[in-house]
């Protein structure tokens, strides 16, 4: 079908495209399907009563039978290991990138020479150079996944990490787990037993050839105010005047870097907290306990100072601990606000700026 134009410059007129549309139209008007999709898949658009998606009509039908071969998978488009021209932004390098928050179910070893398995939620990340696009994040699973069959410890972690750095060809890589810790604790005067959930995180942190190894403990313990005490015992000496001390619900979030040997149990560290603060909270108590924990309040009231340097003392003594930082809130029941604290020991969890949302993830939600 051949077209003239009108103008003697070879341009294209309004009138030219009206009248090439009437012809493609009764052209079209006895072409088949296929012969319109020949020709261009997008003249479709251009005609009345013509389906709108391209030839050939696409399958509304969920396809059981379909295997991905090979040949087929090769073909598959792969954006994010796509060239660097593909690179949104600025080419600089990304200190993480990977996923948070995937969840199985992982045995971990206890103090006792026992197994146990724990719903653990799992953070992988990499580091990804300036002139990268991305990463393929179902690797990072991947590499996790051929481990995690295994009764999980540093030295397996460090070996999904060494699968990181092969699968994904970077320099820096991360592995963080956090998990609920459950040990029976007994009461304080009943003999009752209960358990006591401690929220757990576990670090394996490759940065070239230096592995750091972390381990994380939130400790929920009551803070009564030293302050309130004495006020309230001169009400009563002076004055006759019954007065209780304000005391709270408490949470330390504790850091510590691991060192090699001897090894660091889980249990450890929470017996190393209790020694620091003794008020943890309980979880089995009858009347004699209640008045036992009032009792063992009264004779151990601090503020959140008191806290971060009892806990740094028992920190320091331990040779299995390198570096590592207390964050204490007290989250105070006189005040509409709380009372916190930070300390750390050494260069690993130094930091000039804090997470503006940090002390609000201390909550315990029980």
């Amino acid at each position: 079908m051949n077209i003239q134009t009108s103008g003697t410059d070879g341009t294209v007129t309004r009138q030219d495209a009206e009248d090439a549309l009437a012809q493609l139209r009764v052209w079209a008007s006895t072409a088949s399907v296929t012969e319109v999709a020949e020709l261009d898949p997008a003249i479709s658009r251009l005609l009345p009563d013509q389906p709108l998606g391209n030839y050939p009509s696409l399958s509304r039908e969920y396809p059981d039978g379909f295997e991905a071969s090979a040949d087929y998978r090769a073909t598959l488009p792969d954006l994010q290991n796509g060239p660097s021209s593909l690179i949104k932004g600025e080419k600089q390098q990304i200190q993480h990138v990977g996923i948070s928050n995937f969840r199985l179910p992982i045995r971990f070893h206890t103090r006792e020479n026992g197994d146990i398995s724990l719903e653990t939620s799992v953070t992988g990340t990499v580091s990804l150079e300036a002139d990268k696009k991305g990463i393929n994040m179902s690797r990072i699973m991947r590499s996790f996944y051929k481990h995690a069959e295994k009764t999980f410890s540093f030295s397996v972690m460090e070996a999904a990490l060494a699968d990181y750095i092969t699968d994904l060809e970077t320099f820096d890589a991360r592995l963080q787990m956090r998990f609920s810790y459950p040990m029976k604790i007994q009461s304080l005067r009943s003999g009752l037993e209960g358990f006591q959930y401690y929220d757990i995180a576990l670090e394996k942190v490759l940065q070239g050839d230096v592995m750091q190894k972390i381990m994380h403990l939130d400790y929920v313990y009551s803070s009564t105010c030293p302050c309130s005490l004495e006020l309230s015992e001169h009400a009563r000496m002076s004055r006759g005047q019954l007065a209780t001390p304000h005391s709270q619900r408490s949470v330390a979030r504790i850091s510590v870097q691991v060192v090699d040997q001897p090894k660091l149990w889980f249990e450890d560290l929470i017996d190393l907290a209790r020694s620091a603060v003794a008020t943890e909270t309980q979880v089995m108590v009858k009347r004699e306990d209640e008045q036992a924990f009032a009792e063992l309040n009264a004779a151990n009231p601090i503020f959140v100072e008191d806290a971060a340097r009892l806990f740094c003392e028992k920190l320091k003594a331990d040779p299995r601990i390198g570096d590592f930082r207390v964050i204490a809130s007290h989250q105070e029941s006189l005040h509409s606000h709380d009372a916190v604290s930070v300390l750390t020991d050494g260069p690993l969890f130094a930091s000039e700026s804090l997470d503006p949302k940090l002390f609000t993830t201390l909550f315990h939600v029980g």
